[in-house]
């Protein structure tokens, strides 16, 4: 079976190829180097080519203030190629497994959102993953939809890394406490996607939760960031106007995943032991240089 991934050198792309060595599939790695997920025609000749049986999408606009000044761009990657790789895999009868966010939400909720609550997105980038998720319902092929929240990893730029950063630099840190939600460390997503597909149970189709286990706010996750890279660092709790932004962020955007745990018979880790896990690896990789 061939499965192909786009945007592969994100951060959840990177996590995929790590755990797919021993795969007895075809995994077919992409960036835009490689294919333009924009270009219709480009993305037909190779799913035909390569009889593809699957498309997991990793690409995505994700710089959330950028993309208020930029919706032309956050629209083409998160919308319109979205719609371009749906229609290719209801033309070839291919399955898509798509990545979207907690910011389909407008975060005023109090309890975990299902994947039957309402969306609202309160910013561009919440406004273009949902056009991308209806232009993949609306086209109507196979799919799988799986919204995730605070994703971070090794590779690339993301919250644990920069925190690492700049404890290790500073003396104090003023972090906000007012938005809550839950971290996702993307080698768990990732070992989910590859479940789902070495396991062959991708006609599961439908919209899904994901995140790590428990609910913290951004300080409560850079003062445990800053512990476990043992760094000395006062980090204090401060409130989102204290940051002025181009846009505003959910305040609560935590996850209900009773669907997808019940679906594919998964236990999730909690947070804190995900994020761990992370640390270690990134101290590893940090001393082979």
């Amino acid at each position: 079976m061939n499965i192909l991934i786009t945007g592969a050198n994100g951060q959840l792309g990177n996590e995929i190829r790590r755990i797919t060595g021993d795969s007895q599939n075809n995994y077919i790695f992409t960036d835009v180097a490689e294919l333009d997920i924009t270009d219709l025609d480009a993305i037909r000749q190779l799913a035909i080519g390569e009889k593809l049986s699957i498309i997991v999408n990793c690409a995505a606009y994700t710089n959330v203030d950028k993309a208020e000044d930029d919706y032309d761009m956050a629209d083409l990657i998160n919308n319109k190629a979205v719609r371009n790789l749906a229609v290719i895999a209801k033309e070839t009868g291919a399955t898509l497994i798509h990545v979207s966010t907690d910011y389909v939400f407008n975060g005023e909720s109090c309890i975990p959102y299902q994947e039957t609550c309402r969306t609202n997105p309160i910013g561009v980038y919440g406004k273009t993953k949902l056009a991308g998720e209806l232009s993949i319902q609306e086209i109507g092929c196979k799919y799988l939809i799986f919204r995730t929240s605070w994703l971070y990893s090794q590779y690339g730029n993301n919250f644990v890394k920069t925190m690492q950063r700049l404890t290790s630099e500073r003396d104090t840190l003023n972090v906000v406490f007012d938005q809550v939600g839950t971290p996702t460390y993307a080698a768990d997503l990732a070992s989910l996607i590859y479940k789902i597909i070495e396991e062959d149970i991708y006609h599961k189709q439908g919209t899904y939760h994901f995140s790590n286990e428990g609910v913290c706010s951004w300080y409560d996750f850079a003062k445990k960031i800053c512990d476990l890279s043992e760094n000395i660092c006062d980090i204090q709790p401060c409130h989102s106007d204290e940051f002025p932004s181009k846009v505003r962020r959910p305040n609560f955007s935590v996850l209900d995943k009773t669907k997808v745990k019940e679906t594919f018979n998964i236990k999730i880790p909690y947070w804190e032991e995900s994020l761990t896990q992370c640390i270690k690896e990134l101290k590893a990789q940090t001393n082979e240089f």
